[in-house]
């Protein structure tokens, strides 16, 4: 019994000693899932309402990574601090909200004493007056008044189309939302994340800087003192993913894509310091840290609060009143991934792309921006377009073959695509803008096409 005894307590000495080193210095895989824990559930529970322990549950949890099965949360709201670790204590997550910008991942631990009243601003006084001139009964855009189409709304209550895990649906018709659709627990209201349909968002913004002469899309010298290479980079390569600049976006484990959303404060130093793997301008390499160098280059040539620039310049105008892209340490918006919108907000910025960037008679964007947003970007067979768009909606099964034309969805379509099956599809032809949001997994096989089709089918009996 004696030498029982001693076996005993020489284990859990060990497990003491193990437990004791992994919350003192936690390895990174264990650091980047409790601070993907921390900032998904705060981002759901301050921007969206939600209940943290459903959020942790179904969109951290629910996916079936087992990591993050292990991960528990507690969540102060008066501080807006949402702490995460496996079993509890160990991972050190940490994400913080602030009052008007969302929540920050905060991989080095520091807090803000004071983040801000825990209450979000009003809206911009540009939103709020043009809001105040527009009758309750207006159809969308100019008002929130819809024109139900029923042959498009039975399309979107077909479960097997809409796909697993599916939060909401927004169909506009030649400037008209024709059926809408929402899961349980969420409503018109509710903001979404988008993941990289945030790209495209920033493409806008880099646009934007363009037509006010602040940036050239053949401009280069982006990286001051370089001789490597990277000197040659233009902001054009950049919204192309032509840089050449090294990076892996697996979503795995510790990867470059996800050490730099939740192990880096300054998430655009990361990115900029990636060593040339190709020839600038020659390979097409899908990168999240290109979106974010170009969000930290956008910031340094707009002169002002990046994100008071993009409030006040694009989504007042455009009515777009729930947007938030969240920003890192640094202050740098993370324009690779984390806006938030509602579905229609999102429509929004569909139709705004549609409408080749012009918004009541507004040329916001500089004239033919767009269509090169959507010309194809030869090194990426023809599935990128050269403003971060995607002009396929999921990848082929067969290489260099477009998937959208075996379900005959028209050619001038091109896609804002994110993680998890969040997708928008700009059709021009068609004057349709189709926005399909949720948590859809890639391992669910889950493909966009088949409900852009029947939608297309629906609308060829009946338009608003």
């Amino acid at each position: 019994m004696k030498i029982l005894r001693r076996i005993f307590g020489v284990l859990l000495l060990v497990v003491a000693i193990l437990v004791l080193g992994l919350w003192l210095k936690p390895p990174a895989l264990l650091r980047v899932g409790a601070n993907y824990s921390a900032k998904i559930v705060c981002s759901n529970v301050f921007l969206a309402g939600r209940d943290p322990d459903e959020v942790l549950r179904v969109d951290v949890q629910a996916p079936g990574i087992g990591l993050l099965r292990l991960m528990q949360v507690s969540v102060n709201s008066e501080q807006g601090v949402v702490r995460a670790g496996f079993l509890k204590f160990i991972g050190n997550g940490l994400a913080q909200w602030h009052p008007g910008k969302g929540c920050t991942v905060a991989p080095d631990g520091k807090i803000d004493a004071d983040p801000g009243p825990m209450r979000e601003p009003a809206p911009s006084a540009v939103a709020s007056s043009a809001a105040a001139r527009i009758p309750p009964d207006a159809l969308w855009p100019d008002g929130s008044s819809v024109k139900t189409n029923a042959a498009i709304d039975r399309v979107l209550q077909n479960d097997a189309i809409a796909g697993p895990g599916v939060r909401a649906i927004v169909v506009v018709d030649h400037g008209r939302i024709v059926a809408e659709r929402y899961a349980p627990g969420f409503t018109v209201s509710t903001p979404l994340l988008g993941w990289s349909m945030t790209k495209t968002v920033m493409a806008g913004v880099i646009g934007m800087l363009v037509k006010d002469g602040k940036l050239k899309l053949d401009q280069a010298g982006l990286w001051p003192g370089a001789t490597d290479g990277r000197e040659h980079i233009r902001v054009a390569d950049l919204l192309a993913m032509s840089s050449g600049l090294q990076w892996n976006e697996a979503y795995g484990a510790v990867s470059d894509v996800t050490g730099m959303l939740y192990l880096q404060p300054d998430m655009a130093a990361f990115a900029r310091a990636q060593p040339l793997a190709h020839p600038v301008g020659e390979v097409w390499s899908y990168s999240s840290g290109t979106a974010v160098i170009l969000s930290r280059v956008a910031q340094e040539s707009a002169g002002e609060d990046l994100l008071g620039f993009i409030n006040t310049r694009m989504f007042a105008p455009l009515g777009i009143t729930s947007a938030t892209i969240e920003p890192d340490e640094h202050g740098t918006p993370v324009g690779s991934s984390y806006m938030y919108a509602t579905a229609r907000d999102w429509a929004r910025y569909g139709q705004f792309l549609l409408q080749d960037g012009v918004w009541q008679g507004q040329e916001l964007l500089p004239a033919g921006y767009v269509a090169m947003m959507a010309t194809p970007v030869p090194a990426s067979d023809g599935q990128y377009g050269r403003g971060q768009t995607w002009l396929w909606g999921s990848d082929a099964a067969t290489p260099h073959v477009n998937p959208d034309a075996a379900f005959g969805i028209p050619a001038d379509t091109f896609w804002m695509s994110g993680h998890d099956g969040q997708n928008v599809a700009v059709i021009k032809s068609r004057q349709l803008v189709i926005v399909r949001l949720g948590l859809t997994p890639i391992a669910a096989g889950y493909a966009p096409q088949p409900l852009v089709k029947a939608i297309l089918e629906a609308t060829r009996t009946a338009s608003p």
